[in-house]
């Protein structure tokens, strides 16, 4: 009587077959799917290459914009988005890249253009002000400097990489 409750009938064995291979189907043919959606955020990120932006000898204590292009990934497209930097020299003769993106709303700041405040970086969206080391002014909208661009110099040319906030490394 024992031998005749642990058996399977032709119904249940069918049922556990099909169930167990559709079960193996289906993930046949979903685990190529979440492959492909989990990639992109599975893989390390890249640090961002160095981009040639302009000769060292053309830089001066003024601040000067220089306009260049970066490659972007994002996810399986791939593109080269336009970004700017305010390079100048500053006392010591070191080299100073600022981004040009306001750190209260993200707009951009311009160098010396607004006549009641002469040598510093105006934003025109809510009149936000910086230094010329990128400082903000306090009493204005911006909370925090402007971000600066990594750097490295070689063969007499200005590379920059990833503009980063003060005192981050």
């Amino acid at each position: 009587m024992s031998e005749k409750k642990h058996r399977v009938s032709r119904r249940q064995f069918l049922n556990y077959t099909l169930t167990g291979v559709g079960g193996f189907m289906a993930a046949g043919i979903l685990s190529p799917m979440v492959r492909f959606a989990l990639d992109p955020i599975l893989k390390e990120e890249a640090g961002q290459d160095m981009v040639a932006v302009a000769q060292v000898k053309d830089i001066t204590t003024e601040p000067q914009r220089f306009d260049f292009k970066v490659k972007v990934k994002d996810a399986w497209y791939e593109s080269e988005e336009p970004r700017s930097a305010w390079v100048f020299k500053d006392e010591n003769g070191d080299i100073v890249a600022l981004s040009p993106i306001c750190t209260h709303l993200g707009c951009t700041v311009n160098w010396n253009v607004d006549k009641n405040n002469p040598n510093r970086f105006f934003c025109p969206c809510h009149y936000g002000l910086y230094e010329k080391d990128g400082t903000n002014v306090p009493n204005t909208p911006p909370t925090s400097p402007l971000h600066r661009y990594e750097y490295e110099i070689k063969d007499g040319t200005l590379y920059l990489g990833k503009a980063k906030p003060r005192g981050e490394a």
